[in-house]
């Protein structure tokens, strides 16, 4: 499909139609379905108001697929992940698939915190063969006992790395290296913001290795040509809370986001609050998330990112696929 025929990508992109509160999503490609499956933290924003931020805890992972990356259908919530007892939180999947078989590092927490402080917050490991059936492979253990957010890359001189947020040291993002994804080895400290930050997000894209991570303010963004070095460039998708943009649902900072680079293009795939318009969050409505996309382009080094453009978004098979 051509450009010249394509109507730019709805806005928002899409909505979860049971609780509305899609977050923290990951894109990747289905070969079995010959689809791309968004897979994100289902927020349950009808939890009575009266509960606090129990809202956040006790989610499943939502599921919604498409052919092109434009129009997205919901399909349900993974199924057969618990390997114990009870209702049971999954935050913020990371899916990457290797060499035929799909691996997902999700955030876990025991239960529904009555308060909102986890006694621990942990990263498990899961392989499935078609993104439906699950194996649990149990703890990765890391740098602490309170780590999420784990985003998965392979290195130039083969092996992976693993970035993900410590809240044990400051919200930073630290690092772990695997030769085979399932072994995996602490490598230490890798970058801190002066107020915090989760969800580092790592890709390639116009000959630079990038990292992205969600300040609750926006994206920062760091550069590097060895995924080792990481080198300050600026931010995209920064907003203070209730400030608007063209597009509908494009409300505040973009927050916890997946980069999708497929045939030279990148896109970025994040969420909002679009009715938030302070720090609570008291009502359905305030607690709502909407998951939008923007195209990412790399000019003289630098990572740039118009999100008031009207996007027009193919996502093809992947070449690797």
């Amino acid at each position: 499909m051509s450009n010249q025929t394509q109507s730019p990508v709805k806005s928002p992109l899409f909505r979860d139609p049971i609780e509305d509160g899609a977050a923290d999503p990951t894109v990747i490609y289905n070969p079995r379905e010959q689809a791309w499956w968004m897979i994100y933290t289902n927020r349950r924003t009808t939890v009575p108001f009266e509960d606090g931020l129990s809202w956040l805890y006790g989610s499943k992972l939502g599921v919604a697929s498409s052919t092109d990356g434009t129009h997205w259908d919901y399909r349900g919530t993974l199924e057969g992940l618990d390997f114990e007892w009870g209702h049971n939180t999954f935050w913020a999947p990371e899916v990457f698939e290797h060499a035929g078989t799909f691996h997902m590092y999700v955030s876990y927490i025991r239960g529904i915190p009555a308060h909102g402080n986890p006694h621990s917050m942990e990263i498990h490991h899961y392989t499935s063969p078609d993104l439906l059936a699950w194996t649990h492979h149990g703890l990765v253990p890391l740098s602490s006992n309170r780590v999420i957010d784990a985003c998965v890359h392979p290195l130039p001189g083969g092996g992976f790395r693993m970035w993900f947020k410590d809240e044990v040291q400051g919200s930073e993002t630290w690092a772990a290296d695997s030769d085979n994804l399932f072994d995996w080895k602490v490598r230490g400290h890798v970058l801190t913001t002066p107020s915090g930050h989760e969800g580092a997000n790592v890709f390639r894209l116009g000959g630079w290795y990038w990292m992205i991570v969600d300040t609750w303010s926006g994206q920062e963004v760091y550069r590097s040509d060895d995924l080792d070095s990481w080198e300050k460039q600026g931010v995209i998708l920064d907003a203070a809370i209730g400030d608007t943009f063209a597009r509908t649902d494009d409300v505040g900072p973009g927050l916890h986001a997946d980069v999708v680079v497929n045939h030279g293009r990148g896109w970025i795939f994040y969420f909002t609050h679009p009715s938030r318009a302070g720090a609570s969050h008291p009502t359905v409505e305030s607690r709502r998330s909407s998951v939008l996309v923007a195209e990412l382009t790399v000019h003289e080094g630098v990572l740039q990112c118009d999100r008031n453009a009207d996007s027009l978004l193919v996502l093809k098979q992947p070449e690797s696929a």
